[in-house]
């Protein structure tokens, strides 16, 4: 009978526990921005106006909260921007940072992971895959993005986020739009 009882605790555990440790923060996003662009960055605001609402609408498939988006740019890079965006996995947002430069993706990360399922997509074996990526005239991404069983609605999150980063960064590059500039991350405002 006590072995019944063990045997079912045990079974308990170990389905309960990789839910447990996948959650968490991975990546701050102070570190994020300085493993990525250094310590010379400015954070501007770019605010959406109508055909960004709409885009991104289309991209993530649900209106993007929000009526502006802070992103950094490099000091010495100005084509160097990092992205930190929210996508819905299954049911719990995902954070995400995405450096693009030159149009490309350069790096993707996910910062912090709330979901129970789907924590495989913040390997360094799959975001290599990003790596190089740029949208297509269709927005979408110009390389083929393999999926992970079990981790399907993460790995769509996942393109979701790292299209709308292409997508805002050619639209600063573009359009140059007036923005607000706070040195080196500072978030007020």
């Amino acid at each position: 009978m006590h072995l019944i009882f063990y045997c079912c605790v045990a079974v308990v555990i170990i389905a309960i526990a990789p839910a447990s440790w996948a959650q968490g923060t991975y990546l701050s996003k102070e570190d994020f921005l300085e493993q990525n662009l250094g310590t010379g960055y400015t954070a501007h605001k770019l605010w959406f106006n109508k055909p960004v609402k709409q885009q991104l609408k289309k991209i993530f498939g649900h209106k993007y909260p929000g009526l502006r988006i802070r992103y950094w740019s490099n000091n010495q890079n100005t084509s160097q921007t990092a992205w930190i965006l929210n996508e819905i996995g299954k049911v719990k947002p995902i954070t995400f940072g995405v450096v693009i430069n030159n149009r490309q993706i350069e790096s993707i990360y996910v910062l912090v992971f709330r979901e129970s399922r789907g924590w495989e997509i913040k390997q360094t074996f799959f975001t290599e895959q990003f790596l190089g990526a740029a949208l297509t005239d269709r927005m979408r991404l110009n390389q083929h993005i393999d999926s992970i069983s079990g981790a399907t609605l993460s790995v769509i999150a996942m393109k979701k986020v790292a299209r709308a980063a292409l997508y805002l960064s050619d639209q600063v590059e573009q359009t140059a739009p007036a923005v607000s500039h706070k040195p080196n991350g500072d978030s007020s405002g």
